[in-house]
């Protein structure tokens, strides 16, 4: 690797400040310092270990603001010493303007935000609408500069275009929104205090390469850094480590970049000090290293001494290596001689105050992943910030580093025809290629010593072009260790060799199984699968397996990590998260910015508990007297880990003990079940769960990583006594059924089972029911649904659900006496809207026991012509005091027919309130699949049981679907006024191959055009 670069990136001198050059796509910066590794500087070994440098004064706190909606409002000569800004807004730094009062957040996905509203061609900025931050703030040093010593000042992120002025002058300006920007400032300083000043214009000629699918903010949104340099300074460091083929012996080279007069002391801690080979290089060698990689990340410390020419320490520069061999051999990527399977997720910078995110919340979101083994991150699109690396360095993930980069906008105007391919942006036109090299290298030098980044990217969804290949290129001569990732040569496959690695979106995984029957050149990756916006993630095991079944396929990274939305307020004073269009911007793009395994605030969505089994190391399979543990682990067996086996009957654990076991890495091994089950009849679960031992620094002890469950039955258990049967009341608009605790009415008139009274009272009894149960095949779309058309294509089963009517008929319904229980069958004609099918007809059989039991019966033979329907139940409503849920079946978080990965089978509560997860916009949620009973109740433990002997779905709600559908956000719900219970045969999975027309997979939807029949039964309950 070499670290050679100019010392700037200047294009030319300039008066301050040209607007006009904001258009010049040539303007990308000026006077910028040489991009450099980000490391930390001290003056001390004390200081080090304090973590407070006495050369870096950090300049984060509150600066004077102005803002201006274009460049012609903003303040002239603001940057001269005399003007003064005491008037000025308060700012805090960092932060973006539009979280903080100015301007407002706009989310758009693949449109550029000025469409429109201006006519633009690509490398013009705005006008009309084009927000200028002005800042102020006062800067000094505690002693002055000494001769040969130099300040500067690093602006870590600011969106989009940064120009900087000292006491007046000029200094630079520089347009790469995600990498650090520094200024040497000794010629304008003087002793004393400074004034910085700056302007950040939200839009310049390089915005045209920043149409990520993010919110667009601006403003100073990282830390902002006053570095004193000292006579001698270490201005790079290079690191790399070399292995040999039998990885036993190692050798770790550094190539330090020092500036001024003096010299080194490298020292690699319980190693020793590493030797100047005389051609910039300095070296040791490591015998029998450890190795770096996610599962075990160890790292050496190496410290870099710089000293002035009288021997003094003037700099003390810690940093650590890992040492590590990334490779492609056989087209497959290899990590340390072994084949890497990529379980990974794009991330954004993004959390409730936007892209400004401190260190502590990049450490929770690295935990976070880690205890849901998650291994492999993919920085989406566009460099974050630079602690996460080295915490991903630390605790162990992966990392593919994409250069800030997205022409969406432009590649969609192609793909519409507005565009040739001529006309691509950056595509082949040499205007582009200077300010690409910009951010690549800007990227590359920053983060090139982390360990954790494995693979280089040249960004996202900007089509193709020899551009392009020049970036990929240009990665490769600064680096040969790593390879290069760009998944648009897809899309333009003109220039093959931009990439290293066939790269993907949302391809269904048979689809990519077919295509590598044919292509085995490259390794494959989805950089893009799974859209898990709102409720999704369904069927993502056929990926997980395709992974460990076919060599070149190496794995996916989910979209995304985490929503991004902002936190609001309602008229009303109730809290929100909102999404595009909610703080009144326009153009945008809805909830599609809510895509996250877990939601803004980083509480975890139902479908993390997926991911985290599906991406687990230790497959567990549990069969009949024994159990199967396969270690995917490529490094470390499963010694370390404790094995944990139990028995439970209906969530109560009967019985438990440990196993030892000792699988090796990538093998399977078979041990004996160390319990037995009990004699006593009933269901029980067997299950066996893989658990740290020892504490790490993501998870502390006991922490489980993968369990497993098997279901056993033992025989015997007698049947539920029903008691004989109850008396039937046939009157003329009703029918009674009565036994010795209960009541139900059906009525003739009103089509269905008017009351339902359970413990009966003076007042005659407890009412169980606020409506009329009816036969229900709706929900509320979810984000992927209304993504491929389902309310267009499906609404004839809304209507069947809502207008459903009683057939005509002094027959209807039928009334009948079998195996002492009361039948009493209605018959339903459904407006399914299609004249093919005609109208539809759906039976509901009550059969009622002596005891208040209802075994409810719903059969349904649709028109082969109808689609399937969303799904097959019914709709009880009861009162909202009956607000507790308590289920035995897949738990504890909402499951789905498609995503029922990492559910356990057993005993769960949950407040019915709770039960709707909250995604961005409200739609169909809170299911829970394999259910065998539950109970709704109130406080009092009264209220209703349900059973099904084949185990059901289940939905109990405050709301009802059309509720929910009707509500854009959940502060727009009503008010709660009962509680709904949906018990299903079947509701469509979720899918989530991708949310804009991949429906869900036919096994996970119900048949059309075939009779559905759904049994379940129903009791009450009053403790």
């Amino acid at each position: 690797m070499t670290s050679e670069s100019p010392r700037s990136h200047d294009t030319s001198p300039t008066t301050p400040l040209d607007m006009a050059r904001l258009s010049d796509p040539g303007w990308f910066a000026e006077s910028t310092l040489a991009p450099h590794s980000d490391h930390r500087v001290f003056a001390s070994a004390d200081e080090a270990q304090l973590q407070q440098s006495s050369l870096v004064t950090s300049l984060d706190g509150v600066w004077k603001f102005h803002y201006a909606k274009n460049p012609a409002g903003a303040p002239s000569g603001f940057q001269a010493s005399g003007y003064d800004t005491s008037s000025w807004d308060d700012i805090a730094v960092p932060g973006h303007i539009q979280m903080q009062g100015y301007d407002r957040p706009q989310y758009v996905n693949t449109q550029y935000p000025w469409d429109g509203h201006e006519t633009l061609e690509p490398g013009q900025a705005p006008q009309r609408f084009n927000p200028v931050a002005s800042y102020v703030t006062e800067v000094s040093l505690d002693e002055p500069l000494a001769p040969g010593e130099r300040v500067s000042v690093t602006f870590h992120g600011a969106e989009s275009g940064l120009a900087v002025w000292l006491n007046g002058q000029w200094i630079g300006w520089s347009t790469d929104s995600f990498t650090p920007s520094e200024f040497d400032l000794t010629p304008a300083w003087h002793e004393g205090t400074n004034k910085l000043a700056v302007q950040v214009f939200k839009f310049t000629s390089q915005s045209w390469l920043e149409d990520q699918d993010f919110y667009r903010f601006s403003g100073l949104f990282r830390s902002v850094e006053l570095n004193r340099r000292p006579v001698a300074h270490l201005r790079d460091l290079a690191v790399t480590t070399e292995l040999s083929d039998s990885f036993d012996r190692a050798t770790v080279v550094v190539r330090p970049d020092l500036e001024g007069e003096g010299s080194l002391v490298l020292t690699l801690e319980g190693v020793g000090e590493l030797t100047d080979q005389g051609d910039g290089r300095w070296s040791i060698v490591v015998e029998q290293p450890q190795l770096w990689s996610a599962e075990r990340p160890h790292l050496y410390d190496l410290t870099v001494q710089v000293l002035d020419p009288s021997g003094a320490v003037v700099e003390y520069v810690p940093t650590t290596v890992g040492v590590r061999r990334f490779e492609i051999v056989d087209a497959q990527m290899l990590i340390n001689g072994q084949r890497i399977v990529f379980n990974g997720v794009n991330r954004h910078d993004f959390g409730l105050d936007g892209r400004a995110v401190s260190r502590e919340q990049l450490e929770a979101d690295v935990l976070l992943l880690k205890r849901n083994n998650v291994n492999a991150v993919r920085t989406s699109h566009y460099p974050n910030t630079s602690a996460l690396y080295e915490l991903c360095d630390r605790h162990g993930l992966y990392v593919i580093d994409e250069m800030n980069l997205e022409t969406h906008g432009l590649w969609d105007d192609i793909n519409r025809g507005g565009r040739t391919i001529e006309q691509a942006v950056p595509g082949d036109d040499p205007l582009w290629l200077p300010p690409l090299k910009f951010r690549a290298e800007n990227m590359l030098q920053r983060d090139k010593n982390h360990p954790s980044v494995l693979i280089w990217s040249c960004g996202n969804e900007s089509f193709g072009g020899s551009n392009l290949l020049q970036v990929s290129r240009l990665f490769k001569e600064l680096d040969p260790t790593r390879p290069v990732h760009y998944e648009g040569v897809h899309w333009d496959p003109r220039l093959p060799e931009t990439t290293d690695i066939t790269s993907q979106m949302y391809t269904p995984a048979a689809t990519v199984e077919e295509y590598l029957k044919e292509h085995r050149e490259k390794p494959f990756i989805l950089c893009e699968y799974a859209h898990s916006m709102g409720n999704s993630f369904g069927a993502v095991d056929k990926y997980v397996d395709l992974a460990w079944r076919e060599p070149l396929f190496q794995g996916s990274f989910i979209w995304d990590f985490a929503d991004q939305a902002i936190a609001l307020t309602d008229r009303h004073g109730k809290e929100f998260f909102g999404y595009g269009g909610d703080c009144g911007e326009a153009p945008h793009d809805s909830d599609f910015s809510g895509n996250g395994i877990v939601f803004a605030d980083r509480t975890p969505k139902p479908a993390l508990q997926a991911v985290k089994a599906l991406y687990a190391p230790f497959v567990v399979e549990v069969s009949e007297g024994e159990f199967t543990l396969t270690n995917r682990n490529l490094f470390v067996d499963s010694s370390q880990f404790d094995i944990v086996v139990s028995v439970l009957r209906e969530g109560r654990e009967v019985a438990r003990a440990t196993v030892v076991t000792a699988v090796a890495p990538l093998q399977s091994e078979t041990y004996p079940l160390p319990l037995e089950l009990p004699r006593v009849p009933g269901e029980y679960v067997v299950e066996v769960s893989v658990r740290l031992r020892q504490a790490t620094g993501w998870a502390e002890a006991g922490h489980e990583i993968a369990f497993g469950q098997g279901v056993r039955t033992v025989d015997g258990a007698p049947a539920p006594r029903r008691g004989d049967a109850p008396e039937v009341v046939a009157g003329i608009h009703n029918i009674g059924v009565r036994g010795k605790h209960f009541l139900a009415l059906f009525s003739r008139i009103g089509g269905g089972l008017l009351s339902y009274r359970y413990g009966l009272t003076p007042d005659g009894g407890h009412e169980l029911l606020d409506s009329v149960p009816r036969p229900n095949f709706w929900h509320a779309p979810t984000s992927n649904e209304r993504g491929w058309g389902m309310p267009f294509r499906d609404g004839c089963w809304k209507l069947a659900s809502s207008h459903a009517r009683p057939k005509a008929g002094l027959d209807n319904p039928s009334v009948e006496v079998v195996d002492d229980r009361a039948v009493v069958t209605y018959v339903y004609e459904l407006p399914l809207g299609s004249a093919a099918a005609g109208v539809g007809e759906c039976t509901v059989a009550y059969a009622v026991a002596g005891d208040g039991h209802i075994r409810v019966t719903v059969e349904l033979t649709p028109h082969a012509d109808l689609p399937d329907a969303p799904e097959f139940g019914m709709q009880l409503t009861t009162s909202a005091d009956f607000d507790r849920l308590t289920w035995y079946g897949d738990g504890p978080d909402e499951t789905q027919v498609d995503r029922r990965q990492g559910a356990r089978l057993g005993v769960h509560r949950a407040k019915v309130a709770d039960l709707l997860t909250p995604y961005l916009r409200p739609q169909e949620a809170g299911n829970r699949t394999g259910v065998r009973w539950a109970t709704v109740t109130d406080v009092h433990g009264r209220g209703l049981r349900l059973d099904a002997e084949v185990p059901m779905e289940l939905s109990v709600l405050p709301w009802t679907p059309a509720q929910i559908e009707a509500s854009d956000h959940h502060v727009d719900l009503p008010p709660i006024q009962h509680t709904v219970i949906r018990p299903a045969l079947k509701r469509r999975g979720v899918a989530g191959d991708d949310s804009w027309g991949a429906m869900t997979h036919p096994e996970y939807r119900l048949p059309a055009g075939e009779r559905l029949s759904f049994t379940f039964g129903f009791q009450g309950v009053l403790r």
